[in-house]
């Protein structure tokens, strides 16, 4: 079997990889929703590839591995990996969890990621009843997290939040970084405890909090919330597309509490966890396989992370019902410092009208069934003639 052909489309916002090969068999990924303009850099991929045996993954990324790099940049690399696993696993009749090594849980837990209700404020009443409606949400989740400080608005609602200017056009912190107010974080720590209240102890609480947190901040806001038994503060001091680790300053704040510290999902490449995982200074990491290098690298680094004494909860809000797909498969196959992955939706809804595979429903109590993903590969396939209608013109040819 050899590679004949790399396409992607962008589908929705989601650049969709295909692998096309002499056997007549395709295989799939897709790219988070939010890059849309990563489609020529797929492709730019294309000659380092063509007449490989897809079947052969490793030797495949060895060709294109070394041209990605931190948050966006692997993700082409990622989903060329994941398609590649896909391909592998249709050639062999097995789902790829098989591939990997074999399933380890019949069912994975996830928590609620893309599934979001709308905001109507960022006071703590806000926070309080939207975790409300988070808690009555029909997956019913059994973790839950939440944006606060500066992985949300409120850096730009709450007036006097920071010393520092907030700036319209930042995205996650990227630009905002500075001392909080006393107010500010009095604001945030009252949120959390409003939340709290809501959730008792039936559901956990993780809070996406930056980047953006000073290194005396973070240690007092995770101090403070102690009590409260939060699931973990992720992304304090690097996260998102943060093209750097910063491991002994995640350290500092690590060693000194004892909430549970999480970073990753910007990382691309096992080599960039290493000073986190073998310097102790995360809890718990979360590669996302669309940006990490794909799923067999989110495996490798689970199990590194696990030889440390280090949790897994793996990235994946944005990656759509194919990157739900390629997490259902690795996830299954981690090893027991797995917490739950990041629940990915179909934006827009129709995707869920253009593929086949999915089981109904995909979540029950917080849970995905492993044997409801029954195809080979890795579990889904479009409905080409449905799907065709969502191409752009200059896509037209993607299923030919």
């Amino acid at each position: 079997m050899r590679i004949t052909d790399l396409k992607c489309a962008v589908i929705g916002d989601n650049p969709v990889v295909r692998l096309v090969t002499d056997e007549g068999l395709s295989g799939y990924a897709a790219v988070e929703s939010y890059k849309p303009y990563l489609k020529p850099h797929v492709l730019f991929y294309k000659p380092y590839i063509l007449g490989e045996d897809p079947r052969h993954v490793e030797r495949v990324m060895l060709n294109i591995r070394l041209r990605g790099a931190f948050k966006p940049w692997g993700s082409a690399v990622s989903a060329i990996e994941m398609a590649l696993w896909d391909l592998a696993g249709k050639a062999a009749g097995l789902p790829v969890h098989r591939l990997l090594g074999g399933k380890v849980r019949d069912r994975v837990r996830v928590y609620n990621g893309a599934v979001r209700f709308p905001m109507s404020g960022y006071s703590p009443q806000d926070y309080a009843d939207n975790m409300a409606r988070m808690k009555a949400s029909p997956e019913g989740f059994t973790l839950i997290k939440q944006g606060v400080s500066f992985h949300s608005p409120m850096v730009r609602e709450v007036p006097d939040f920071f010393f520092g200017t907030p700036s319209p056009q930042a995205r996650h912190g990227n630009r905002e970084r500075g001392l909080l107010t006393e107010k500010g974080l009095k604001h945030v720590i009252a949120c959390v405890k409003a939340m709290k209240e809501v959730l008792g102890d039936e559901i956990g609480l993780a809070l996406d909090c930056g980047p953006g947190w000073t290194v005396p901040d973070a240690i007092k806001f995770a101090r403070a919330v102690e009590p409260l038994n939060v699931m973990w503060l992720e992304d304090l001091i690097t996260g998102d597309y943060t093209p750097f680790v910063d491991a002994d300053v995640f350290k500092d704040v690590t060693q000194s509490t004892s909430t549970p510290i999480h970073t990753g999902e910007q990382i691309y490449l096992r080599q960039n966890f290493k000073s986190l995982i073998e310097g102790h200074a995360v809890n718990i990491v979360g590669p996302d396989p669309c940006d990490v290098g794909g799923i067999a690298e989110l495996k490798w680094i689970a199990e590194y992370a696990d030889l440390h004494g280090i949790m897994m909860a793996p990235h994946g809000t944005g990656d759509g019902l194919f990157g739900l797909a390629a997490l259902v498969q690795v996830c299954a196959t981690l090893p027991q410092n797995y917490i739950a992955f990041e629940y990915p939706i179909g934006q827009p809804n129709w995707w869920y009208d253009i593929v086949d595979g999915l089981p109904q429903p995909i979540v029950q109590d917080g849970f995905i069934d492993v044997d409801a993903w029954t195809r080979p590969g890795i579990g889904l396939d479009f409905k080409i003639e449905a799907a065709r209608a969502h191409l752009r013109e200059e896509d037209a040819d993607f299923f030919d």
